[in-house]
């Protein structure tokens, strides 16, 4: 893998620091946003080559990764007139980390095939925490032997690298992982609501449950956090809310009833509704509060 040049789309909360782990890990880097200021930061605290556009990151890169928000925002960098696609050899790994609707993924490695363009849909898990230390989870759909070839690329961001299945499957996974999420979000807030109503110190009760049969990664990391009053994104309400409407919908397709997924993203429907699009998942606390009369976070 020496010399292999690596082009990366996307520099928000994840993507900034994935990109900054590869150009560690010795890759030469070259990126791309679509807000020239997140570029020019790259550039600044690292080195990274700047290129005009996604066209221009695949002509100068074997392997382009994409990290960008929604399913249209991965069809236009990959497809659009300036797109991955325009610019890419035949030979060239185009790997979308973003998390997008499987189906959408399907249609876009069948686009990239045409053109003797490999595809893997690799989403990850681990919010920012993980993408600055490097240990993301990372559900990789797609050929076998592709994955193999840029083993050394996704273990530069990450720390556990599973093949779910074929193109689609590394999405169907971040959909589960999501609902998992989305419940384990769910649990935490009314623990803390019905220690706080107990009045049972909140930092306490983190500490032992986070150990027990009842820990989750919220638990560990969100719930110290919220006792503070830090909302800040590690992963947007707003991302969160778009996975979610991703897992509805495929659920939909499939008869798939999803009661507890579809209570937090109602829930989560509440924080936007009072201007919490872009706080932090655990933004969710401010619903409980109010649907319990119960002060959890700090006044600010």
């Amino acid at each position: 893998m020496e010399g292999l040049k690596i082009g990366f789309i996307g520099l928000g909360i994840m993507g900034k620091s994935m990109a900054r782990n590869l150009h560690r890990a010795g890759f030469e880097v070259t990126v791309w946003n679509r807000t020239a200021a997140k570029m020019d930061e790259a550039k600044a605290e690292w080195g990274a080559h700047l290129a005009d556009s996604p066209k221009d990151v695949a002509a100068q890169s074997d392997v382009v990764i994409t990290m960008v928000g929604d399913t249209p925002d991965v069809r236009e960098v990959v497809t659009g007139e300036e797109g991955v696609l325009a610019g890419a050899r035949p030979g060239t790994v185009l790997i979308d980390m973003s998390t997008i609707s499987p189906e959408a993924t399907r249609e876009l490695a069948e686009l990239a095939a045409e053109q003797g363009v490999a595809m893997l849909d690799a989403p990850v898990s681990g919010g920012d925490v993980g993408a600055r230390n490097g240990t993301l989870s990372i559900m990789v759909g797609g050929e076998e032997k592709v994955l193999e070839k840029v083993r050394p690329v996704l273990e530069a961001m990450g720390k556990t690298i599973v093949h779910c299945g074929p193109i689609g499957a590394g999405q169907t996974v971040k959909a589960c992982n999501q609902i998992l999420c989305g419940l384990n979000l769910l649990g935490m807030v009314e623990a803390l609501a019905f220690a706080k109503k107990s009045g049972v110190d909140l930092e306490k009760m983190i500490q032992v449950t986070s150990q027990g049969a009842g820990g989750s990664w919220a638990l560990a990391n969100y719930g110290p956090r919220v006792v503070k009053g830090d909302l800040d994104p590690g992963f947007s309400v707003r991302f969160q809310q778009k996975d979610l409407r991703i897992v509805l919908a495929e659920a939909e397709r499939m008869e798939l009833p999803l009661l507890g997924t579809a209570t937090v993203q109602q829930l989560l429907r509440a924080v936007q509704a009072h201007g919490g699009n872009e706080d932090g998942t655990q933004a969710l606390v401010r619903v409980m509060e109010q649907l319990g009369n119960v002060e959890i976070t700090p006044k600010q």
